[in-house]
């Protein structure tokens, strides 16, 4: 009689969490009990820890997928965590609630909105598009409309109430401080916030920052719900900590109600979103909230090379409050940081360029190469140098120098002076005037024939029934004279453009510095015709019309959308005083610890080259030429940490 073969079944493979973790790792993951506090330094394997942790929970603790709460800023990074360790596990982790502090918000309103007086039926979320529109419909209707001064656009009424409630801060407080152009208009901006909120009530609405709002007060005011989901979520973790505002933080500690097994994960000296509403305060003051909290620090690297950490330990090292780490790699070797003094901004993006088509002649893809600014204008000239040596680039925080509307209409002033038959720039140029729609631009547009110039178009405005229009050929007639210099001819057209610009956006503060760097870019130009060619030619393709994951382009981003990325080389450009950190940082303390962490974040997405420059000259709108310093961050470095190297170049 023979024995019935019988298939032997592999054992599902344990994870060796030792081998596959470093130390301060595995002390992230195997810490489960009790509030612990991650922080996590740039390039430290953050997200590695969170996913293992998540498996640990499961195969180890015997924790029910079920029991976890995975609070995170995008849905993409909690799908990819979720996923990753439903990999290791080889189980399904479908039963974790993970997702953003807002979707889960949702998730719990949704079953318990009764209790907060909503109706039956429950209620609707309005899209950021149908805020505005309920906004304008109650600006008609309460008649504001018809006040005297500006009064803020629906866009802007967004944005402001969107600040008080993720700043934590009273409403005249946020206009006062960033739209203080509104400030008369204070109490009918109130009376208008009331209206919103009493419609919103009746009609069963909420939108986006009510959903954090309405999901406090729910476990605010009902503890049974406030017990109930604490003791269901016995373990939280929180990503990108340092990221919340105030209502997020308060929203973990309700949660935490019961246990207190809260993991926050994140870095304090990548705090840089405080114009969001990030609170720097929750992830320093986690430890006062959660007493008993044990501290890990992560602070090996696995992307950048020493050197590159030695200049950003020493740049962060100055900051006035942190959790004090050293982050080291393990890849000792790597060529210093270096610093570079060009003689102008020009100077500085022909430096870029020829850099950057050296390295990628040596192999290194555009893709693998980026340069990071402060604000998005510090990249114009720069733009108009990739352009001329047609090399491709995608921008991301902030407009392309030429898509942005007010450099655009600016521009169109210098475009009719060079060609008075160019009739788009003449359609822009008079519907920017007051009291001129498109039937009078029409008309006008019509008159111009094939002997049409700007003599005849000075004329012609001048027998215009509005004065606007009167006024606008007075100064394109003084734009023209032949003693004019191009800076003084944009100089000419900003003055006129700048009153109709403040009507015409209610961010004009943020406009008007884009077009002062503007004058600084014509300084290089000696006539109108080569400069409006330099922006005239065709740009690389938008993202849009990026197809294949392949193509292959240079990245221009500021500091802030960079968080999170890396690439094998980075330049930092304009890193000057008064632009890295910005003048108004420099007037407020915490702004400019703001900013040096901003510095920082900039450093650290470099994985083997890194090079910062700054132009030795500028240009400001008030005071002419400037000599530029560079960073208080950077200034007096030893150059063993951030070598000084002349800029050489060849002349076109």
């Amino acid at each position: 009689m023979t024995k019935p073969h019988v298939q032997a079944v592999d054992a599902p493979r344990r994870i060796d969490y030792k081998r596959e973790l470093n130390p301060a790792q595995y002390q992230a993951v195997t810490t489960t009990e009790g509030p612990v506090l991650v922080i996590a330094g740039a390039g430290s394997g953050k997200t590695r820890t969170l996913v293992y942790r998540l498996a640990y929970l499961v195969e180890e603790k015997g924790v029910a997928p079920e029991n976890i709460l995975l609070l995170t800023f995008t849905r993409k990074s909690a799908k990819e965590m979720l996923t990753r360790a439903a990999d290791l596990l080889a189980r399904p982790l479908t039963q974790v609630m993970g997702g953003t502090f807002h979707s889960v918000c949702y998730h719990w309103l949704r079953r318990h909105s009764k209790l907060l007086g909503y109706p039956e039926e429950g209620f609707t979320v309005m899209d950021r598009d149908d805020q505005g529109q309920l906004l304008a419909h109650l600006k008609d209707r309460l008649g504001l409309k018809s006040l005297s001064g500006p009064f803020p656009r629906k866009e802007t009424l967004a944005d402001i109430l969107g600040a008080a409630v993720n700043k934590n801060l009273p409403l005249e407080t946020v206009v006062a401080r960033d739209y203080s152009q509104f400030l008369e208009q204070i109490p009918h901006i109130q009376r208008l916030t009331a209206a919103y909120a009493e419609e919103k009530r009746r009609h069963g609405l909420m939108d986006y920052d009510d959903l954090l709002l309405e999901g406090r007060r729910l476990l605010s005011e009902h503890q049974d719900v406030r017990e109930s989901l604490s003791s269901r979520y016995r373990y939280i973790m929180v990503d990108e900590y340092q990221d919340t505002n105030h209502l997020q933080a308060e929203l973990v500690r309700l949660l935490a109600f019961t246990h207190k097994n809260v993991m926050a994960v994140g870095d304090d000296c990548q705090s840089i979103y405080s114009f969001r509403g990030a609170n720097f305060r929750n992830i320093m003051d986690f430890p006062a909230l959660f007493t008993g909290t044990r501290i890990v620090k992560l602070e090996e690297n696995y992307r950048s090379t020493q050197p590159i950490l030695d200049l950003a330990n020493a740049v962060i090292s100055e900051a006035r409050e942190k959790y004090t780490k050293c982050l080291f790699s393990r890849r000792a070797d790597g060529a210093r940081p270096r610093l570079y003094r060009a003689a102008n901004e020009n100077e500085q993006s022909r430096l870029v360029v020829a850099q950057v088509e050296d390295l990628h002649k040596q192999g290194v893809p555009l893709h693998q190469m980026a340069v990071l600014f402060r604000a998005a204008f510090h990249s114009f000239d720069l733009e108009i140098e990739l352009v001329r040596r047609h090399i491709p680039f995608m921008k991301f925080g902030g407009f392309k120098f030429m898509e942005s509307a007010h450099v655009k209409d600016l521009i169109s002033y210098l475009r009719v002076v060079a060609n008075p038959k160019d009739t788009l720039s003449w359609n822009r140029i008079l519907q920017l005037a007051p009291g001129v729609g498109k039937s009078t631009a029409a008309r006008f547009i019509a008159g111009i024939k094939d002997n049409f110039d700007l003599d005849a178009a000075v004329t012609a405005l001048s027998k215009q029934r509005q004065s606007s229009l009167r006024e606008l050929g007075e100064v394109l007639k003084e734009i023209n004279f032949p003693s004019q210099t191009l800076m003084s001819r944009l100089n000419l057209a900003m003055a006129h453009y700048e009153p109709l610009m403040q009507h015409k956006f209610d961010d004009y503060p943020k406009r008007g510095r884009d077009l002062e760097h503007l004058l600084t870019i014509t300084a290089r130009y000696r006539e109108i015709r080569s400069f409006l060619n330099d922006l005239s030619l065709d740009p690389p393709a938008s993202l849009a019309d990026i197809s294949a994951p392949t193509h292959d382009y240079l990245t221009l981003s500021t500091v802030h959308s960079a968080k999170g990325l890396e690439w094998d080389t980075v330049f930092v450009i304009w890193a000057a005083e008064g632009r890295f950190p910005g003048y108004f940082s420099m007037e407020n303390e915490d702004d400019e610890e703001e900013e040096r962490r901003l510095m920082y974040v900039a450093l650290t997405r470099a994985k083997r080259r890194l090079q910062i420059i700054y132009p030795h000259l500028g240009y400001n709108k008030s005071v002419g030429m400037t000599i530029n310093t560079p960073s208080r961050f950077i200034d007096g470095l030893s150059r063993t940490i951030l070598e000084p190297w002349r800029v050489e170049l060849e002349r076109d």
